[in-house]
């Protein structure tokens, strides 16, 4: 409980003595007793009539404060001590209710800001310095001790430890690094001492574009919210007219009193503050925001939230989402050349590619290789690579890349990742490349399907045959192979049309060469958001690990979460309008308006807290 939440329960303690000492006393003297009434109501209320006054000067007339003001200052004035005070005392209460929930649902992503660093030791005239993470330079060097966060991402350059990923990813499992490693800010170094070479200036980190991403998440509304924000601007304003008019109108239409009339009008502004609607609402959503994050997954606003809860058309991608984008060189067959010579050029025309085939065809060379002799590097889109290596010209790429340049080729059959290369416009041969499913994919598509997405599609550039057999093994309904990133576009423009009125095509990718289809779909979700600074930036939703069946786990999150927002807005509204009717024709009473109000407002954000109790898997 924070400071000022300690405040205000110690007023609502301290008022609520008061005015018990009041009821009890019933002393003859009444006006002891007002003043007992009067002091708790100052004790409570001060700050909600301040706040009403402040409002009203600034223009912002109808708000919660005043209508608490109006209808318990009138309360005074007929007479009705007692019911002024009790309505500003349980407001408060409800307020109270609403910081602790409030401050509850903030923890769960406030989490996430504990890996903000507070400084970094760097290297530098052969001393250790404390310094700002700002001030360090790309390329410095770095001491991490035992018990540290990673201040800035770079690359571990000596010693091996085990980090603690938990707040980026949401996994309790440490990770090991050792030499040659890159490490992430925000992770916590948990036994021993690391030196690392930074590779990012700070404010491009990995933690840095976190913060910026969970600070900004409450910025971008969704529908529910803007709805409820609309309805409290207009619905405020016609009450308090309604309210007028039921204490003026019918004493002079009937014989009746204006005290009568009046106190019916101030309990109708009393059950008439939408505090249950404008405070449970947005809760429900941050504290929606709060689960995901829980289980590493980062949702950038509540309005892709509520748009999850409807997904229809799941489309994958495959390398790297579906499969474990972990290759292997399996095969060479070598033509005219050895097999040593076929992965030393296809190595060095591949030396500046980060692709994760170029890395496992220089992991199976195995050799250091010699920059000076590669020279004219380009890359072809869709098709592959060209590059001059010993002043030969090779070819390292697909068929396309063969049939572009009128290489005659021997088609392959493998099953798996064929590489064709061709030395100075001949066919050299072939290296056969493979990659795994998933494990974690498998359970995905079950808990897709569970969660009621209609169709699940897979958008590859790999071969048909290698689509064909992780389409067939994961059992999707469709999948589209060989397309270059343009191609990847017009298919999910095409598979957006089928989708109905109000549902949802989520786009799962990895965020680096997918941007054009994650801003096309209604939901882009990057996966694997730890080694992917296009992830973060690219993306609505970002998975900080590897497995796909994290949105699975994010789809019920944001079910869940709509579930509740539309459970409060039936049981407020449907609340509100009987009470208003009976306070209307005289039948419910200032007490009963205060539950309607405050009653109403604690059972919804009672209800909205649910959402946070997300287990892990």
């Amino acid at each position: 409980m924070t400071k000022k939440m300690k405040k205000k329960l110690i007023r609502i303690i301290i008022s609520f003595i008061l005015l018990v000492l009041a009821f009890i006393l019933k002393l003859d003297n009444t006006i002891i007793n007002n003043i007992l009434f009067i002091i708790s109501y100052l004790i409570v209320g001060y700050d909600i009539v301040l706040k009403a006054l402040r409002n009203i000067a600034r223009g912002k007339v109808f708000d919660e404060n005043f209508l608490m003001t109006i209808a318990t200052i009138g309360a005074f004035f007929i007479g009705e001590f007692p019911e002024a005070v009790a309505v500003m005392l349980f407001y408060q209460v409800g307020e109270l209710f609403q910081s602790y929930a409030v401050d509850k649902s903030r923890k769960s992503v406030a989490a996430l800001m504990d890996i903000r660093p507070d400084y970094a030791n760097v290297y530098r005239n052969e001393e250790i310095e404390k310094v700002n993470p700002n001030d360090v330079n790309i390329g410095e060097i770095i001491l991490i001790k035992p018990g540290e966060k990673i201040p800035i991402d770079g690359v571990v350059v000596e010693g091996s430890s085990l980090l603690n990923t938990l707040a980026l990813t949401g996994e309790s499992m440490p990770r090991s690094v050792t030499e040659g490693d890159e490490v992430l800010s925000g992770c916590i170094n948990n036994e021993g001492i690391l030196k690392v070479k930074v590779t990012k200036e700070f404010g491009e980190s990995t933690v840095s574009k976190i913060l910026d991403l969970v600070e900004n998440a409450s910025s971008r509304k969704s529908k529910s919210e803007n709805f409820i924000s609309k309805f409290a601007k207009y619905y405020t304003p016609i009450v308090v007219i309604i309210a007028i008019l039921l204490a003026f109108i019918p004493p002079l239409i009937l014989d009746t009193t204006f005290k009568t009339w009046i106190y019916r009008a101030l309990s109708f502004l009393v059950v008439s503050c939408p505090c249950a609607l404008v405070i449970s609402i947005p809760l429900s959503f941050f504290g929606g925001i709060g689960a995901s994050s829980k289980i590493g997954v980062l949702v950038k606003g509540s309005n892709y939230l509520e748009a999850l809860a409807n997904t229809e058309i799941i489309v994958c991608d495959k390398t790297g989402t579906l499969t474990e984008g972990i290759f292997k060189v399996q095969k060479v067959d070598a033509v005219g050349y050895s097999d040593e010579d076929l992965l030393r050029y296809t190595s060095y025309a591949e030396n500046y590619s980060n692709h994760p085939i170029a890395l496992s065809i220089k992991e199976a060379y195995g050799k250091d290789i010699n920059e000076k002799l590669v020279t004219k590097t380009k890359e072809l889109k869709g098709m592959g690579v060209i590059a001059k290596v010993e002043s030969k010209e090779v070819l390292v790429g697909n068929e396309k890349l063969m049939e572009e340049y009128n290489i005659d080729y021997i088609k392959s059959n493998d099953i798996g990742t064929i590489i064709y290369i061709a030395i100075d416009k001949k066919y050299a041969g072939t290296i056969l490349i493979s990659d795994k499913i998933k494990e974690d994919a498998y359970k995905a598509v079950k808990e897709f399907r569970e969660n009621n997405v209609k169709k699940i599609v897979m958008l590859t550039g790999d071969r048909e045959e290698i689509s064909k057999n992780v389409s067939k093994e994961l059992k999707l309904d469709k999948y589209y192979a060989e397309l270059l990133p343009q191609d990847k576009v017009k298919k999910v423009e095409s598979l957006m049309q089928e989708k109905s009125e109000y549902g949802k095509l989520v786009f799962i990718g990895d965020g680096i060469n997918d941007a054009p289809v994650l801003a096309l779909s209604d939901i882009g979700v990057a996966m694997g958001g730890l080694g992917s600074d296009a992830a973060i930036e690219a993306a609505d939703i970002v998975i900080m690990t590897d497995e796909p069946s994290k949105l699975a786990n994010a789809i019920k999150i944001s079910k869940k979460t709509m579930q509740i927002v539309k459970e409060n807005i039936i049981f407020a509204i449907t609340v509100k309008i009987l009470v208003l009717i009976l306070s209307a024709i005289g039948i419910a009473t200032m007490w009963a308006a205060v539950f309607a109000d405050v009653g109403v407002s604690v059972i919804a954000i009672i209800n909205a807290l649910r959402i946070l109790r997300v287990k892990k898997d």
